[in-house]
């Protein structure tokens, strides 16, 4: 491998490994787009919406090629690990890039609390007798020594992990249309695309209580931007990166769309309920033995893979914080490995919360979790769309060179994507349950902006703007 030459005021890229194939990238990108938001959070959210769900999946899944569009075209302009940070960092300054690193950094250690005692959840469905905090924390320990071996090693576990969701749900489609074409099975006979609009039509609820959904619609979307985190550490970004985002419609088609409209013909939407995976629920009433075991199996693994991902992506963004002079300079060391193991340490350290948590949360909690990474996730999204308009003008105005990706439509589907998350982040507003993540969220702010005087205070070179050293790709 040959290093980019970098400078003390270059972005922080020299020392990691590339050591991400296209194989692993590919695999790491459907991944982030199947998770335990589809696999559980669409059974509340089909008995909020009913088949209206399928539009609303579609709908956010557009937004979200609208902003993987636009971070695929930042990435081949300059590929970096911590990417959406760096990228605040360049365009909107040193405070947003500070804030976004480490907004994005308590995403995933709350994601990974979350799904750290989900996983517990789905081992205690065969062997009650283990406690939840056992498996949640032999599970921390497991992930934690895989990050810390080596980049590799996380794209391995990642690969496999992705690979049984995937193969797992096209199971389930192919069997959903056996059951909606050949009648077999005990579905057989109610099966039929018309239960789609035959139960008081296809938005039994009222368009109102549709897209009150998409707040939960937008979690199971979270980590699909994590192909940008990737960046710094992919053989051939300038060929892996842009397949990885331009295969994401068919991915969301086939996963999301695809999956939630077979299985909604296959069984009435009346029939699911919160807290109930749709998919062990419709493997009970095609009446498959072993259905409702595989499919905690597969959730078990889309939990896994979630807290994986999760360990990997905040020990860059801390070594990118760090190397910036927004977080403790130890975090910015590398192990042997060319692993930023202090910073997974750190952050493992603090998901481990999760599991002493366990005795005393309640089930409810875990919604309000969700709902805080959803409202972090949504900021995140948000700084690459503003990064990536005002890319865009610096391009049409000669500034920097143009991007070898460039994204369809220049930056007005950019401004779409924008004004739509705003309006997602009014319905959080408006919902009374889900409005906590903003009080969080407002209270992480002032912790932020606090830390960031005292950060001025000891390194006032922080606090100026850099032009970073650009690589050639593509």
């Amino acid at each position: 491998m040959t290093s980019v030459q970098v400078d003390k005021d270059s972005t922080p890229e020299e020392g990691y490994e590339r050591g991400l194939g296209s194989r692993q990238v590919q695999m790491i990108a459907i991944g982030g787009a199947v998770g335990v938001g589809l696999f559980l959070g669409a059974g509340a959210n089909i008995a909020k919406a009913g088949p209206s769900l399928i539009f609303m999946y579609a709908l956010a899944g557009v937004i979200i090629f609208f902003i993987m569009r636009a971070l695929g075209e930042l990435l081949l302009y300059r590929p970096v690990s911590g990417s959406f940070a760096e990228y605040s960092r360049e365009f909107l300054g040193p405070f947003f890039g500070y804030f976004t690193g480490w907004t994005y950094w308590l995403m995933w250690v709350v994601t990974g609390m979350a799904e750290l005692t989900a996983a517990a959840i789905y081992v205690n469905y065969w062997f009650p007798s283990i406690h939840q905090w056992v498996t949640a924390l032999v599970f921390l320990v497991v992930l934690f020594v895989a990050n810390l071996i080596s980049v590799k090693l996380f794209g391995e576990i990642e690969f496999w992990f992705s690979m049984v969701k995937v193969t797992a749900l096209i199971g389930m489609i192919v069997i959903g249309l056996g059951v909606l074409t050949f009648g077999f099975s005990s579905a057989g006979d109610t099966a039929s695309v018309a239960n789609l609009w035959q139960f008081d039509g296809f938005f039994p609820k009222g368009i109102g209580s549709s897209l009150m959904t998409l707040q939960g619609v937008m979690f199971a979307y979270l980590a699909v931007e994590l192909v940008g985190v990737t960046a710094g550490e992919s053989e051939n970004p300038e060929k892996t990166l842009p397949k990885a985002i331009n295969t994401l419609p068919w991915r969301i088609a086939l996963f999301y769309v695809g999956a939630l409209t077979v299985i909604l013909c296959v069984v009435k939407w009346t029939e699911f309920a919160p807290g109930v995976s749709p998919f062990v629920e419709a493997f009970a009433k095609i009446g498959i033995p072993a259905g409702a075991g595989i499919v905690n199996f597969v959730v078990l693994t889309a939990a896994l893979s979630s807290c994986n991902s999760g360990m990997y992506s905040t020990g860059r963004m801390l070594r990118t914080l760090a190397d910036n002079g927004e977080a403790p300079k130890v975090f910015s060391r590398l192990s042997a490995t060319k692993t930023p193991a202090i910073g997974i340490t750190v952050s493992m350290l603090f998901m481990g919360i999760g599991v002493v948590l366990n005795y005393v949360v309640p089930e409810k909690a875990f919604a309000y979790v969700t709902s805080v990474a959803t409202a972090a996730g949504i900021w995140t999204w948000l700084m690459i769309l503003v990064s990536h308009v005002l890319y865009r003008r610096a391009v049409d105005a000669g500034r920097l060179p143009a991007s070898s990706f460039p994204a369809p439509g220049g930056a007005k589907f950019s401004y779409v994507a924008i004004a739509f998350l705003l309006f997602v982040t009014g319905l959080i507003a408006f919902d009374a349950e889900s409005r906590v993540c903003l009080y969080v969220m407002a209270g992480w702010a002032a912790a932020l902006a606090v830390g960031w005087y005292v950060v001025k205070a000891r390194n006032p070179q922080v606090a100026e703007r850099r032009t970073p050293e650009l690589e050639n790709v593509g």
